[in-house]
């Protein structure tokens, strides 16, 4: 068999939002990296030194590995013979019993298997259910080849991904002990970060997963506080949560998350309904996936009664203007966005609404999005009866309140599904004349 290249050269299988930022990162640790990506969009932008999704610092990045040679892509899987290490980061969607559809991961698998070479490490990067790296990757790549095996979670967070990438612990699981070491050993090298080991790459999977149901579960709790807050009347959720945070716990303090109109993104709607399959066919009920899900899923719903009837009890007022449609700060990634919804029940209900969001722009058929977005912000607000910020991007905390005032009708509600407003800016808020809404506040 011929030999590897190149030690320092890795091909990133799948180059959607987590394999971009994989491979832009790579490319400027020194790497040189090959992507290896069906979708013609994403190939054509790369090759343009332009980011295929929207990530801060993540098209500048791309352009200057580009422009040095250090980063190329390819639909052509045979790329992956010139490389020491495969990184597979392709998508795992929901069927339609809440289990995993790891048909991409598989198809990608049998597609680069026959250019495999003896002493090759393939990590598998997407989120998938436990036993997928050892009982179905395995079995593929190790077919031709006497590769490494090993699984890597991924956990970065949109809008901070690169930071987070360089920065947090690497968690690697291998089918083998081999394989382990060798993972270890890559991402140590590659990113220079603590590397976390497990047994193996059973346990690695679940450390994803473990990952996203805490999450998920911590925001309902928050979620619910905030619900009893609102309620309870004269309590603020943020207050409560802060003073309960400063409580030692162990080895951390008490770490509740912050509450907001629901949760959206590709991992934490899907991989709680993971877990919970998993569960079931190993005949439990699990609990806790199910209950994240229901009370997170239904914030939507409760943002648009609670909009509804702050608005009816201030003497009504029909005009809405939505700011931000993206579940995430700072992106314009609308999978799974609980915006949706809540600008549906908002028009079921009889509202007339213009939404803005500067980072969707030109995609309301990607989004789902039942109306066309409005490009201009001072459009959107003028005579608005309602702001209702359900995206917390840095453009709108730029926004000054004495000029929202002006824009909007005297005496608008201002609700707060994820800005987080202070206390001296709701003050702000209400010295202007405009009322103030929040989850929980």
């Amino acid at each position: 068999m011929p030999a590897v290249h190149s030690r320092k050269a890795v091909a990133v299988v799948g180059f959607g939002y987590i394999g971009a930022v994989i491979g832009a990162v790579l490319a400027d640790r020194g790497y040189d990296v090959v992507g290896i990506e069906p979708n013609e969009r994403i190939r054509e932008s790369v090759r343009a030194g332009d980011a295929p999704v929207p990530e801060p610092g993540l098209g500048e990045l791309i352009a200057e590995a580009v422009s040095e040679g250090r980063l190329t892509i390819t639909d052509d899987p045979a790329a992956v013979a010139e490389c020491q290490t495969v990184l597979i980061s392709v998508g795992t969607p929901l069927t339609a019993t809440c289990n995993a559809d790891t048909s991409q991961i598989a198809e990608a698998a049998r597609a680069i298997a026959p250019h495999l070479r003896d002493g090759q490490l393939v990590m598998l990067k997407s989120t998938v259910p436990p036993r997928t790296t050892a009982d179905l990757i395995a079995p593929i790549v190790t077919e031709t080849a006497a590769v490494h095996v090993a699984f890597c979670p991924e956990r970065l967070a949109e809008g901070r991904a690169i930071e987070e990438f360089r920065t947090i612990p690497v968690v690697v699981g291998g089918v083998d002990a081999e394989s382990t070491v060798a993972a270890a050993a890559f991402w140590r090298e590659a990113l220079d970060v603590e590397v976390v080991e497990v047994s193996n790459s059973l346990g690695a999977e679940l450390v994803k997963l473990a990952d996203n149901l805490w999450i998920d579960l911590n925001i309902a709790l928050a979620n619910e506080l905030a619900q009893l807050c609102d309620k309870l009347g004269g309590v603020d959720v943020l207050e409560v949560i802060h003073a309960a945070n400063t409580l030692p716990k162990v080895e951390h303090n008490v770490n509740i998350l912050v509450p907001s109109i629901g949760v959206g993104g590709y991992c934490l709607t899907k991989d709680p309904w993971f877990v919970h399959a998993m569960g079931a066919d190993h005949g439990l009920d699990l609990q806790t996936p199910q209950v994240s899900r229901r009370v997170n899923d239904a914030m939507a719903l409760y943002a648009a009664e609670s909009i509804d009837e702050t608005l009816r009890e201030a003497g009504g007022g029909k005009r809405i203007a939505v700011l931000g449609v993206a579940f995430k700060t700072d992106t314009g990634d609308c999978r799974f966005t609980p915006t949706i919804p809540v600008i549906k029940s908002l028009l079921e209900k009889g509202y007339e609404l213009k939404v803005h969001d500067p980072f969707v722009e030109g995609h309301e058929a990607e989004c789902d999005l039942p109306l066309a977005l409005e490009p201009d912000l001072a459009e959107t607000l003028k005579d608005a009866d309602c702001v209702a910020f359900f995206t917390g991007h840095r453009q709108f905390r730029e926004i000054s309140t004495e000029w929202l005032a002006g824009q909007v009708r005297p005496g608008a509600l201002l609700f707060d599904g994820r800005m987080y407003f202070s206390r001296e800016q709701i003050a702000e808020i209400e010295s202007f004349g405009l009322a103030y809404k929040g989850v929980g506040r």
